[in-house]
């Protein structure tokens, strides 16, 4: 099928559908991240995407990443197979203006540099539900959601005592398996599990351009979770979530330090901790949580064929977080959430190299307060308004304070939705205090608007989202090869520099996102989603002013069926568009866009266990979502899931 039809029948479906992926097809369906409180959704005036535990098993992929990359406004990038450094953006936005939680708990990394999440060690694992929010979100997540904000949560038990088992197996040399139990009471519920993936991996570096090795992964994770009522009032939850992943990589070896096969690898371990206690008053109208959250993030990059210190990268970011959240119903129809939140960020990095063996590590931490309030409420029947705001104090950029306003209104089958907000965004620790930092920086701000309407009408459904986004303040790396040379080019010894960050311009976005599900028969089901998203450079004056910001496809498009043979026995045929982008801001390296089918089967031996089977990628489509780095071919996987 040429792109263009593709694009076409993707568009018409969506129109007169809705989305496989759960997306809002119950408009009396209860979200949490929207409100930070769980509210329904027919309440909620922003555009949220729903991915319940029926779509993840749907898929079968183990990736989180993978789920993502085929929801509506969501775009994702990776350096090779799965493992390699994996990018997320919403709507356009920025990899850093994504705020990601787990159960509630913000996992970007301080580290890194633009304090974004890297998606490579995140497996579904005991993932039962995912909530997707596009478009800014300050005032109840912080700063840095200036895109949006993708919330995973983890599966609470339902029995008195219960178990699991995921096992698959397929092309590349590829392993993964899962072991859960937990289990209720009256008065305590807990929840662990231990999972590994392993895989001989692909070539980072492209094979269609030469690269020949293959860059294999593994991965080690864990996770334990337990609520604990010590009055009927009063509770505490504990959860912990550990990961350890080791991936093959490739790198710029010399003589022509261009992208090619290499013996490097790198290892990150990334720690969770959350404990928090909840006290419900006035008969569970007033209900308060106090907490402690914690992340540590710490990351190797090794080159074993390096003479002078294998050590090429070596970092670690830390986050330790106080907060108290308050959520009063005051009646049925208004709702207020307010709260404080205390955060100390810290890290250290540096860059080994043979020029330069024992670097001085870069470090830097910061301090942030803040208070929110948001409070919504039905002012006529169907008709809820929402408003709120946040004054964030940094240590380093002072005072900031940013609004929102929503609304959502029912009317018959339909819900319109409308939404306004500002956030910023400080520079991260890296971009202030890394050997390329910049302490001159200022903080990254933008304001979002949408609107949109979802409906159904009974076995169709259907909703669609218009945005538009204005980022100004916009950090980025300049180089410092070739002249002249800016004095931001010397660091402090007077020793000359790569490069370094600067706020260089702005940025617009605008776009339009379908979705669409069509029920044709008991057995037959067609699901649909389009988005169109156009990311330009609006830095007047800048030579890429006008042009495409880099790795933001233009057009995505998903189309799924869905047949059941009989009762267990499932098919699915799906098909994932992306269109063509560019690798770089100046438009001159061009990433074509391409087209994969997948088939999907499962079968349900019995009520608990159910075999699963696909193969990805079914024509065998060469591609590219980061210039010279490649993406799997055609794979097949074979898999079992049971529950006891």
């Amino acid at each position: 099928m040429k792109p263009g039809l593709f694009l076409s029948a993707a568009a018409a479906l969506a129109v007169i559908s809705n989305v496989t992926l759960a997306d809002e097809a119950e408009v009396d369906a209860v979200v949490v991240t929207a409100t930070r409180t769980p509210e329904r959704l027919d309440r909620v005036g922003g555009q949220i995407t729903v991915i319940d535990t029926a779509a993840i098993e749907a898929r079968q992929s183990p990736v989180v990443s993978d789920i993502l990359a085929r929801t509506p406004g969501v775009q994702v990038t990776r350096n090779g197979g799965v493992g390699a450094a994996t990018q997320v953006r919403i709507r356009g936005a920025e990899t850093g203006h994504t705020v990601v939680l787990i159960d509630g708990v913000k996992l970007n990394d301080p580290s890194v540099t633009d304090s974004s999440y890297n998606f490579a060690n995140l497996l579904v694992g005991e993932v039962s539900r995912i909530e997707v929010l596009r478009g800014a979100q300050s005032v109840l997540w912080g700063s840095q959601a200036l895109g949006g904000v993708v919330n995973v949560l983890t599966e609470d038990p339902a029995e008195p005592f219960e178990a699991s088992v995921k096992a698959e197996a397929g092309s590349f040399d590829t392993a993964y398996g899962r072991l859960s139990a937990g289990g209720r009471s009256d008065r305590a519920s807990w929840r662990a599990g231990v999972g590994y993936y392993t895989s001989g991996g692909i070539s980072a570096f492209n094979a269609a351009r030469g690269g020949r090795e293959a860059d294999g992964y593994r991965n080690l994770g864990a996770s334990a979770k337990a609520r604990v009522g010590i009055t009927d009032q009063l509770s505490l939850d504990l959860r912990a979530f550990y990961s350890r992943g080791r991936n093959e990589i490739d790198g710029f070896p010399a003589p022509t330090f261009t992208l090619g096969d290499t013996r490097e690898y790198g290892i990150t371990r990334d720690l969770v901790g959350y404990a928090g206690l909840n006290l419900d008053l006035l008969e569970g109208r007033f209900a308060n949580r106090l907490a402690y959250a914690g992340t540590r993030t710490d990351r190797d990059n090794r080159n074993p064929d390096q003479a002078v210190t294998p050590v090429t990268f070596d970092s670690i970011g830390r986050n330790d977080r106080l907060e108290y959240q308050g959520t009063w119903k005051a009646t049925d129809a208004w709702t207020a959430v307010f709260g404080f939140e205390h955060e100390r960020s810290s890290f250290r990095s540096a860059s080994p190299s043979a020029f330069d063996p024992n670097p001085t590590p870069g470090r830097r931490s910061a301090r942030l307060d803040a208070l929110y309030g948001q409070v919504s409420g039905e002012i006529a029947p169907g008709l809820v308004l929402g408003g709120g705001l946040r004054r964030d104090d940094h240590g380093d950029f002072g005072g900031h304070t940013v609004g929102q306003l929503s609304a959502a209104w029912r009317v018959g089958p339909a819900v319109f939705r409308t939404s306004y907000a500002e956030g910023f965004k400080a520079p991260s620790l890296y971009q202030l205090g890394s050997e390329y930092g910049n302490g001159a920086l200022t903080p990254e701000q933008a304001e979002t608007w949408d609107a949109g309407v979802q409906a159904s009408f009974g076995p169709v459904s259907l909703s669609g989202a218009y945005f538009e986004r204005r980022t100004t303040d916009m950090i980025d790396f300049v180089s410092c090869f070739g002249p002249p040379v800016a004095p931001l080019c010397l660091g402090a010894s007077g020793a000359p520099r790569f490069g370094y960050y600067e706020n260089l311009g702005r940025a617009r976005a605008r776009g339009v996102e379908l979705q669409g599900q069509v029920r044709a028969s008991d057995a037959l089901s067609l699901n649909a989603n389009y988005t169109w998203t156009e990311s330009l450079n609006d830095t007047a004056g800048s030579a890429n002013f006008g042009k495409r910001l880099a790795r933001r496809p233009e057009h995505q498009a998903n189309i799924d069926a869905e047949y059941v043979w009989r009762p267990g026995l499932t098919t699915g045929l799906s098909a994932r568009y992306v269109g063509s982008s560019y690798d770089d801001g100046g438009n001159f390296n061009r990433l074509k866009s391409h087209l994969l089918w997948d088939i999907l089967a499962s079968y349900d031996l019995t009520d608990r266990v159910t075999l699963h089977g696909r193969v990805e990628n079914l024509s065998d489509e060469a591609y590219e979502t980061i210039r010279g780095y490649g993406e799997p071919g055609r794979a097949a996987y074979l898999g079992v899931r049971a529950r006891f």
